[in-house]
């Protein structure tokens, strides 16, 4: 599996996503933002963690509008999968390829723990190989996760199956953070090649570390 990670001025996550594909037998290749081009035969593109520009104006605000988002774009259009983690999730929304947007935590602080998520949706490859319902323990590092939608589009959004993961405590209740509408940390798009997630699935790969629960997660992206 080919995977290429997208670096940014203020990424601080890219070399914990290339140990976590590296670890699972992927060939990963860094890409500059101001590239023109991806590498081609890629399977996989992500956008790690992170923060782009320092997070200036809001987070990813800036890096929608450098040189390789073109590219970015192109490779959704045609079907390319794609992940966004934490800033990727940022970046993601603010390129409109998913619905909504991010605001402040609700308590206004930067929040760094780890933190149960419930699956709700497996019909799709990143979450296939868990099961609907199954508690995760994954860490979480961000200032501004508070994902918002309207209600109209969220009933959408779980129509189409596009909310795959919720905070909640370890026996799978709601138990939210950041003040995310209806408890939501993960999300894709209608054609399930887009996914984006705030917690760090990449933090989450051995056991050593606290959890391995992202292992799984990614693995999906291998079937």
């Amino acid at each position: 599996m080919k995977v290429a990670i997208v670096v940014f001025a203020g990424t601080n996550c890219e070399f914990d996503t290339e140990y976590a594909f590296k670890m699972l037998g992927s060939q990963v290749i860094f890409v500059w933002h101001k590239d023109r081009e991806l590498p081609k035969d890629i399977d996989l593109l992500v956008l790690p963690g992170g923060f782009s520009y320092g997070d200036y104006l809001r987070s990813g605000a800036i890096a929608k509008f450098s040189p390789i988002m073109q590219e970015v774009l192109k490779f959704a259009k045609k079907g390319g999968t794609i992940l966004g983690i934490c800033n990727g999730f940022q970046i993601l929304l603010e390129l409109k390829l998913l619905p909504g947007a991010m605001l402040k935590n609700s308590n206004v602080h930067f929040i760094s723990k780890y933190h149960h998520l419930k699956v709700i949706n497996n019909n799709n490859k990143f979450l296939q190989k868990l099961n609907i319902d199954e508690v995760i323990n994954i860490p979480i590092a961000h200032g501004e996760g508070n994902y918002y939608v309207s209600n109209d589009l969220l009933h959408d959004m779980y129509e189409n199956e596009q909310v795959i993961l919720k905070y909640c405590d370890v026996d799978g209740s709601d138990l939210n953070p950041n003040g995310s509408v209806d408890s939501i940390a993960g999300i894709c798009n209608k054609d399930k090649n887009i996914f984006a997630l705030m917690p760090h699935p990449e933090r989450a790969m051995q056991t050593i570390l606290g959890s391995n629960d992202g292992k799984k997660m990614l693995e999906g992206f291998f079937e």
